[in-house]
């Protein structure tokens, strides 16, 4: 009697999301092997059945005796969740089959883990999109790097399979870095674990935040695309195709950019300082910002130059820099943004353009308390105050409310009045009614005023220097007796570095007269 292989799908994990047709064949096979997790979602289907369950990490031993089973002439239902065709034991199965076996199989699909997250955060696998695995047991690291590097370079919405296990915790922060290359950081995703399982938990987020998050195995990652949007508390990707552009259309829309200018990467008023001075010395000056708010800024600023306004990705700064011949490199963004320093002193080298980094100077207050990262600065805020005050900026407010216990107290923040860094704070839980949206910097006065109507007993800030209002802040904390908490600056090794107006543009000026980087 000839055999029957049953490849069964069993979907994510509840029995309503079981297709009608792995009941049937559960019922209709008398050997189950699968793994024994598995088994609580069918168990009403298998009862009588001689059940086989090889532990999890004995994947190609469960394939082998379903096989066997099946040579013998058994009807067996080898057993997997999600989709059995997608990265789980039918694959396994093949691999092990004979060309001269004769027995039946069938392969009946399911809900894989990708279908399961992308309908629980809304629609944001409409378009494109790839799915990759992040274990590295059975495909080469390099491999699971390169794929994840054009997926971004595409832009392509993607799930993230397999995403932290015990043994492998820096695999996930490695994508997502790489992700952040091409990708916009305010790109929409979600992470969801244990989908329809017990224990489930969905939350939505920008592509910067997830590096400061933990996931586990039970996890996956959903990460949109440019056009990827949020509506009543989901994510979606837009089907249509009006609005999509290719890089020759992009090139396209750019400003008309000068060819051999220096390019400063602004978004702080020391950036557009040094902009402005290089401008009245006649040189040519491109000011690159990553909002249009600050692009704004920068042309109300600086006159004379050219500004190139929005999120790029870093292959589109890549060929902006080559297209136009620039000159020089000018990295004045703000102190904490690492991930730009990073990007911008990779394409200075790989470009072969000379790179300066220019920073305001640091000033932390002698009474201040200082915290080495946003997450130590987190527990100590919640150890001294009840009210505390966020004056961060938008994208590490999910560290202090993420941070365990925050429940437990208020919170209050400042934020740039852009609608995203609002609609930011809103989505993490800040009333609405305990958000400042204003342009800084701001005086001691004002600090005073605003804190002390809201009761505030603890501020946490950056060292953001004189330029960025940290002295006006220290000072306001002194006046009213309340603790004040310094993030301190990130430390990078910087090829070359600036410290004042004078000496940056007195080195930008020996690039442009044929000198020699320092």
């Amino acid at each position: 009697m000839s055999g029957v292989l049953n490849l069964v799908s069993v979907g994510p994990g509840f029995g309503d999301l079981i297709v009608p047709r792995a009941i049937a064949a559960l019922r209709d096979s008398n050997v189950i092997v699968a793994y024994e997790l598995y088994l609580r979602w069918i168990s009403s289907h298998i009862e009588g059945k001689e059940i086989h369950t090889p532990p999890l990490t004995q994947e190609r031993e469960r394939a082998l005796l379903a096989i066997e089973k099946a040579r013998s002439g058994e009807k067996v239902a080898l057993i997997s969740s999600g989709d059995i065709g997608i990265y789980a034991m039918a694959a396994l199965a093949f691999d092990e089959m004979k060309d001269g076996d004769d027995y039946e199989v069938n392969l009946i699909p399911g809900v894989t883990s990708a279908n399961a997250c992308a309908s629980l955060l809304g629609s944001p696998l409409s378009h494109d999109f790839a799915t990759l695995s992040l274990s590295n047991l059975l495909c080469p690291w390099e491999w699971i790097e390169n794929r994840a590097r054009h997926i971004a370079q595409a832009d392509l919405a993607c799930v993230l399979y397999n995403v932290q296990s015990a043994g492998r915790q820096e695999g996930v922060y490695r994508i997502l870095k790489l992700m952040l290359e091409s990708k916009a950081p305010h790109t929409l995703c979600g992470v969801v674990k244990n989908a329809y399982r017990p224990g489930q938990e969905v939350s939505i987020h920008r592509l910067d935040e997830l590096p400061s998050l933990q996931f586990d195995m039970l996890t996956s990652i959903v990460i949109g695309n440019r056009f990827t949007q949020r509506k009543r508390g989901y994510i979606f990707t837009p089907r249509g195709y009006n609005d999509w552009h290719d890089e020759s259309a992009a090139a396209a829309e750019e400003p008309v950019l000068p060819s051999q200018a220096v390019w400063v990467f602004a978004g702080t008023s020391d950036g557009n300082a040094l902009a402005r001075k290089l401008a009245a010395q006649g040189h040519q000056v491109v000011v690159s910002t990553a909002t249009e708010y600050g692009g704004e800024l920068a042309l109300q600023d600086c006159p004379g130059v050219t500004v190139w306004a929005g999120r790029q990705g870093v292959e589109a700064r890549k060929q902006a820099l080559l297209r136009h011949e620039a000159r020089a490199l000018v990295d004045a963004t703000h102190p904490y943004a690492t991930l730009m320093s990073q990007q911008l002193m990779g394409l200075s080298q790989s470009l072969g353009i000379p790179y300066l980094r220019y920073e305001r100077p640091s000033g932390i207050a002698a009474d201040a308390l200082v915290c080495g990262s946003m997450e130590e600065a987190a527990g100590q805020a919640m150890d001294k105050g009840e009210r505390i005050f966020l004056a961060t900026g938008s994208k590490d407010i999910a560290a202090f409310l993420q941070a365990p216990g925050a429940d437990r107290k208020q919170w209050f923040v400042r934020v740039t009045a852009e609608p995203e860094f609002i609609q930011r704070a809103i989505d993490l839980g800040i009333p609405r009614s305990r958000i400042c949206a204003m342009q800084g910097p701001f005086s001691q006065g004002f600090n005073e005023a605003l804190w002390r109507d809201w009761n505030i007993d603890c501020v946490v800030t950056k060292d953001s220097g004189d330029a960025g209002g940290y002295r006006a802040k220290a000072d306001a904390a002194k006046a009213l007796g309340i603790p004040l908490l310094t993030v301190r600056r990130p430390a990078l090794d910087y090829p070359l570095q600036a410290a004042t107006l004078e000496d940056a543009s007195a080195q930008v000026g020996r690039w442009l007269q044929g000198g020699k980087p320092a």
